[in-house]
């Protein structure tokens, strides 16, 4: 027989298919191999949902949108030249609810479609009905609205100075993705009833998006550079529905990117607890790899054996976390509820899952390679002697582990989108793991060098450190993993919980308002102060423009824009100043002086200016309401986002801008309680502006970064399970070394109970000595997931993450514990048989 076959028929009688012995190896390449399944597949799902849809998201083949105006004759007639076109104008308003002082006013989206809309999907109504535009005294209502003020077919809702009829609640909006984040539920009207509300005048805050079906022939990337060059400082906006919501898929992108990251780190890990349980495993086949030895059987014959039963196994597992991974995306999907963007169906995404497999197999090709190596390296005599001193991996198996970890390596940065961020994430893996192997080897070291204390107990336990065979080092790796990851994701979750709750409500204005005819500012802070005498009012002009050049370089000539450069992406707010803001600091350059009348200037985001390289000097070219103008960079600003006050990117010296239509936007900030009074004033008073409660703002914030936190903390959880098992496999790898000490313990009268404390005693010393140590790489872990990731303040909770840390030494010393029964259970006489 050829070795192979010999190998197969050997293993196939010893194996156990209950897998007794390597259910561990099974554990581990279930929860990495599932995890990475699930992420990947939703990712791919998703992210095939944005692409198969493009065009009813979008609301078009191509879109071009401007803000504060609408196209001219020209630009109208190059679209119409294109295709079908369908105009919709969107901007924040206020439904009116009831009059006098029991009326409420709730912000919405208000967004009026002309006869063409929708040019792909149907917009219908819950009642099943497809519909187009509504009559011209009536409103469609979405769900939220709905809900929110109890409506009923044939209700009244004022927007601006005109009354609608609710006509039915909006069941799908086809184009809803498309639109991007809004201030409030939407609120669908006729062109016609949009032009009766008086919302949009000169200056006002509105957006026109010009939707386009395009004819057969012509492709969206044509029409889009066509259009550009025709029109190429008038300031539009362009999507095609190839990308119909880049902000969705630059989120779906990302978050999968990170979390695919966390589950392969977390298979990483658990390729430690494979390691271990294959050593485990081996060791306790130590009479059978002897007795084949003994009859002949070579190492090469004893490696192929034990391949193919962890292959087996292996295989078992990896195929268990596909399907594991198949079935969490339709769960996934119905617990994150309203959070993902869009909702994929079910579907098996080939690519992701041949990805998991691939890792599943690199990782245990890793980490089984030098067990295997040690149990065929040992003689016959040496195992039947029960040898537990050091073992040697050869130099092939050292190859495999090598090429395995290379190749994994490889893989993720092939396969990211930022391969930057990848390897970044895969060294701080390493690095750690790095960390607690060299600490191993020093608490190793420390234990053998310490003086012996008195108490016999405690000097057993801590020369259970560095006996001959002792497993320190693994075990160091095993808790300090554990802990480590209980401090990070309770560092992570607090602190985002932190922000949440602390940060931006307590800094925040109660109320924003927009579109203040500028003429009647005066007369808006009178009414305001006659309902809260103590209401403080900031107010500054709000326009909107797009950057078309910086420091000679075009916009439009840039293949990609640069990571940090989003104010290049669309439209920006533009505001002007005689003074520096509040919450700015000038860290470069100066500001200009009052009355200023000389060259036009601009202050610029020192993060902005960073990223596009700019200087103090360089001129910036924008486009407002469709005539391109340039200014001259005065200074770079330190801007604090937190306050969610009126922080602008670009903030001009008065002769640049103050001569386009413009409306100002304000924030009022008031005591508690007052927010509703002080809306019901302005609304009779001022129906064209928009009043805009900030906690509503902030619940739409909150249920985002809540999402975030939750899909960070599922993750975690999984590495956390996997540290876990890594330490279950440490425990396991570790029992013939302790069986053998019980049983000398015992031969010479020790109890069950005194063998329990020294390993208690034992536990007890690693999980002081790492206590220290997983709290600064935990915290340093979270910091960097929470500040440079995620961009929030840094704000953990001491307290949760010490009660954390000492609920992780609580587990880790329970499961610690729960696997010694083994050992405690050895009876002397068998044991020693066997030894």
């Amino acid at each position: 027989m050829s070795g192979w076959a010999l190998a197969w028929r050997l293993a196939r009688r010893e194996l156990d298919f209950r897998f007794r012995g390597l259910r561990l190896l099974l554990a581990c390449l279930f929860l990495g191999v599932g995890a990475l399944a699930a992420i990947g597949s939703l990712t791919q799902s998703m992210q095939r949902e944005l692409a198969a849809g493009g065009s009813s998201l979008l609301g078009g083949d191509v879109e071009f949108a401007v803000s504060q105006r609408a196209a001219t004759p020209a630009e109208l007639g190059a679209m119409r030249r294109l295709g079908t076109v369908s105009l919709t104008v969107g901007m924040p308003a206020n439904a009116v609810v009831g009059g006098g002082a029991s009326g409420r006013a709730v912000p919405v989206e208000l967004k009026s479609v002309d006869g063409a809309y929708p040019l792909y999907g149907q917009l219908t109504i819950i009642g099943g009905r497809s519909v187009g535009a509504p009559a011209v005294d009536s409103v469609w209502i979405g769900q939220a609205l709905a809900e929110r003020i109890d409506a009923k077919v044939g209700q009244s809702l004022r927007f601006g100075t005109a009354s609608f009829r609710v006509a039915g609640t909006i069941l799908d909006e086809p184009d809803r993705l498309g639109e991007g984040f809004t201030l409030g539920p939407v609120a669908i009207v006729s062109a016609d009833g949009m032009a009766r509300t008086g919302l949009v005048q000169p200056g006002s805050l509105y957006k026109s998006k010009y939707r386009i079906r395009l004819a057969e022939a012509t492709k969206p990337a044509d029409a889009i550079a066509g259009f550009k060059r025709a029109f190429a400082t008038a300031g539009w906006e362009t999507k095609t529905r190839d990308a119909a919501s880049p902000g969705a898929a630059r989120f779906i992108e990302r978050m999968g990117q990170f979390l695919l990251l966390v589950g392969l780190a977390a298979l990483v890990i658990a390729g430690i607890g494979i390691a271990n349980g294959v050593s485990s495993y081996l060791a306790g086949r130590r009479s059978s790899i002897a007795a084949l030895k003994v009859l002949g059987a070579t190492s090469g014959l004893i490696a192929r054996i034990y391949l193919l039963q962890i292959g087996i196994v292996a295989a078992a597992g990896i195929a268990a976390g596909l399907v594991a991974g198949i079935a969490a995306g339709p769960l996934i999907i119905w617990a994150a509820g309203d959070v993902l963007p869009v909702t994929p169906g079910f579907r098996i995404e080939i690519a992701p899952l041949l990805l998991a497999a691939t890792y599943g197999l690199l990782i245990a090709l890793a980490f089984t390679a030098g067990p295997l190596s040690e149990a065929r390296s040992v003689p016959a005599a040496g195992l039947l002697r029960g040898t537990f001193g050091p073992r040697t991996t050869d130099r092939r198996s050292w190859i495999w582990i090598a090429g395995a970890g290379i190749a994994v390596v490889m893989l993720a940065l092939l396969t990211s989108d930022q391969p930057r961020l990848t390897a970044w994430f895969l060294a701080s893996v390493a690095g750690v793991l790095l960390i607690l192997a060299a600490f191993g080897r020093g608490v190793h070291a420390l234990a053998a060098a310490l003086p012996r204390p008195r108490r016999p107990l405690v000097r057993l336990a801590l020369a259970a450190l560095h006996r001959p065979g002792a497993r320190t080092s693994t075990l160091i790796v095993a808790l300090g993993l554990g802990l480590t990851l209980f401090v990070l994701l309770a560092a992570i979750r607090t602190s985002i919980a932190a922000n949440i709750a602390q940060t931006v409500p307590a800094r925040a204005p109660a109320l924003f308002a927009l579109d203040i005819p500028s003429a009647r500012e005066a007369e808006f802070r009178a009414v305001v102060r006659r309902v809260e005498p103590a209401a403080v009012i900031k107010a500054i002009p709000a326009m909107r423009g797009t950057i078309t050049g910086y420091a000679g370089t075009r916009v439009a000539d840039l293949k990609a824009i640069p990571e940090e450069a989003w104010a290049l992406r669309g439209e920006r707010g533009l505001t002007y100043a005689e003074t520096l803001p509040e919450g700015s600091t000038i860290v470069a350059g100066a500001w200009w002086p009052e009355h200023y009348a000389g060259p036009p200037l601009v202050s610029i985001d020192q993060r902005l200016a960073d990223a596009l390289h700019l200087k103090i000097g360089d001129m910036l070219d924008y486009s407002l309401l469709g005539v391109e103008r340039s200014a001259r960079i005065a200074s770079f600003r330190r801007i604090d986002w937190e306050t969610l006050g009126f922080n602008y990117v670009l903030v001009f010296s008065p002769n640049a801008i103050a001569d386009a239509p413009h409306n100002l936007a304000a924030t009022i900030d008031l005591p508690k309680g007052r927010e509703s009074a002080v809306t019901r004033a302005l609304l009779p008073v001022f129906p064209s502006v928009s009043v805009i409660e900030v906690g509503g703002v902030l619940a739409q914030i909150r249920t985002i970064v809540s999402g975030m936190a939750a899909a960070i903390t599922a993750a975690a959880s999984v590495a956390i399970l996997a540290g876990i098992a890594v330490l279950v496999g440490a425990i396991a790898a570790a029992r013939e070394v302790r069986i053998y000490d019980s049983v000398v313990l015992k031969t010479l009268g020790a109890t069950r109970r005194q063998v329990l404390i020294v390993q208690a005693l034992e536990y007890a010393i690693l999980s002081a000595v790492l206590a220290a140590l997983a709290l600064v790489l935990g915290l340093g872990g979270a910091w960097y997931v929470v500040v440079r990731l995620f961009r929030f303040a840094w704000l953990p909770d001491p307290v949760a993450i010490g009660a954390t840390l000492l609920a992780g030494i609580a587990v880790t010393m329970g499961l610690g514990l729960a696997g010694s029964w083994p050992v405690l259970t050895a009876r002397p006489a068998r044991a020693l048989r066997q030894l």
